[in-house]
């Protein structure tokens, strides 16, 4: 099992910054991919980034590429996704996930294990 713990978000201007954090605890030695995931309203989960636990390598979306950065500490066993530039469409329920088999960087429906989420609110 992995416990995922997120942390940050908020409320925010368009154009501003923020700061979201996951700290993983438990069988985290299982994990290939740690990825971020958004959710608005009546839409479907959507990836935003994941990096490759091993070697940090990273993934973006086209919507959030330049703007977001993802990063790890492996020592805390943290991910962080450090998003700037921000906008009223970057609005959404934000989730991270543990992916195992190496494989599904991309699909949500292939993560193992996901943090409770936490809600960013871009005005606008």
């Amino acid at each position: 099992q992995v416990q995922l713990v997120e942390s940050g978000g908020g409320l925010v201007q368009a154009g501003g910054s923020l700061g979201l954090s996951c700290a993983a605890s438990g069988r985290t030695f299982s994990v290939s991919y740690m990825g971020w995931f958004r959710q608005a309203p009546g839409k479907e989960r959507q990836f935003v980034a994941a990096i490759r636990w091993s070697d940090g390598r990273t993934y973006y979306s086209d919507s959030v590429k330049g703007r977001f950065t993802i990063s790890r500490d492996n020592a805390k066993n943290t991910v962080y996704l450090q998003m700037n530039s921000l906008k009223s469409e970057d609005t959404a329920v934000y989730s991270c996930g543990a992916e195992q088999s190496g494989r599904y960087r991309f699909d949500p429906n292939e993560y193992d294990y996901w943090g409770q989420g936490t809600q960013v609110t871009v005005s606008s």
